[in-house]
């Protein structure tokens, strides 16, 4: 299944654009080569709102926000996960608004460290979020003429969640599944096996439509989904295929594999690579001396 992404994108920085009937989008001028454009905040509801991912701490988008909320109440804030470029601006808008926050749970990693591991992620988590209610799997939460369902799709972190609006085909896909590029899966935050299932668990649904945290929506999720699932394995073969011709670490391996991606995000792609091997560890594909890190040396199976 051919894997198309799409890379046009209008940010249109500080203006609240109407993408369907109830859903607004604002994006923080915040782009980099992880956000892309920028992180998306949704605003849903017409005479009573909640927003989804209200983003960093960055005034212009908070007065954004206001401006687009426009005085009227909001009842409920989503964060979908703890990254840094989605959630930390929930507390401030709580406060503002009086709206209850809603999330998976605090941060925390997909595995404890290993000793001697320090987390390179650490810098990009939001460690002070709490959520004002911890959303239980499927656990649906209604409003004034809107309901959001919460769905766990732990990979990209251990606390992702996406949210569907009941009756409408719409799930707002946070980082999950995005248009523009694959998700980052990265150890300790992230674990390619959870990301895995959570990919099949959306497939099991029948959304028409996906907003993502990061630019356009995507179309035709089960499809676009089904190609993400191919690279995925495309790329463990290639890790695989890496180990069978003789390299033996990750920097090797990315070198090889990633030979045309900017160099920039190498360091990601190491992280991803280091995803991949714990998986294949796990299920005997491949072995390592110790547990699988950053500077393991790896073996065939």
């Amino acid at each position: 299944m051919a894997l198309e992404f799409e890379t046009r994108f209008d940010p249109a920085y500080g203006e609240a654009v109407e993408i369907a009937p109830d859903i607004q989008r604002l994006t923080v001028n915040n782009p980099s080569a992880f956000t892309f454009h920028g992180t998306n905040s949704y605003i849903v509801g017409t005479s009573s709102l909640a927003v989804i991912d209200p983003g960093p701490e960055d005034e212009a988008h908070f007065q954004a926000l206001l401006k687009a909320i426009g005085g009227r109440p909001v009842s409920h804030i989503f964060v979908s996960h703890t990254h840094k470029d989605h959630s930390p601006l929930a507390a401030r808008l709580s406060r503002e608004t009086g709206a209850l926050v809603c999330a998976e749970g605090p941060h925390r990693a997909a595995r404890p460290l290993r000793i001697g591991e320090t987390n390179p992620l650490d810098a990009s988590a939001d460690m002070d979020f709490r959520p004002d209610i911890a959303l239980a799997d499927d656990e649906l939460v209604e409003g004034d003429g809107w309901a959001l369902r919460a769905i766990h799709t732990p990979g990209h972190a251990a606390n992702h969640a996406v949210f569907a609006l009941e009756g409408t085909g719409v799930l707002f896909s946070a980082d999950h599944v995005m248009a523009w590029a694959t998700s980052i899966v990265a150890p300790p935050d992230g674990a390619m096996s959870d990301y895995m299932a959570s990919l099949d668990r959306l497939l099991e649904r029948e959304d028409t439509v996906f907003l993502p945290g990061h630019g356009s929506r995507v179309r035709m999720p089960q499809r676009f989904m089904r190609g993400l699932k191919a690279h995925r394995k495309m790329r463990e073969r290639a890790v695989l295929d890496r180990i069978e011709r003789g390299d033996r670490t990750i920097t090797e391996m990315v070198q090889a594999i990633y030979r045309d991606t900017d160099p920039r995000l190498h360091g990601a792609a190491a992280l991803s690579v280091l995803a991949h091997l714990e998986d294949l560890v796990a299920r005997g594909a491949v072995t390592t001396e110790n547990d699988p890190s950053i500077d393991a040396i790896y073996f065939p199976g």
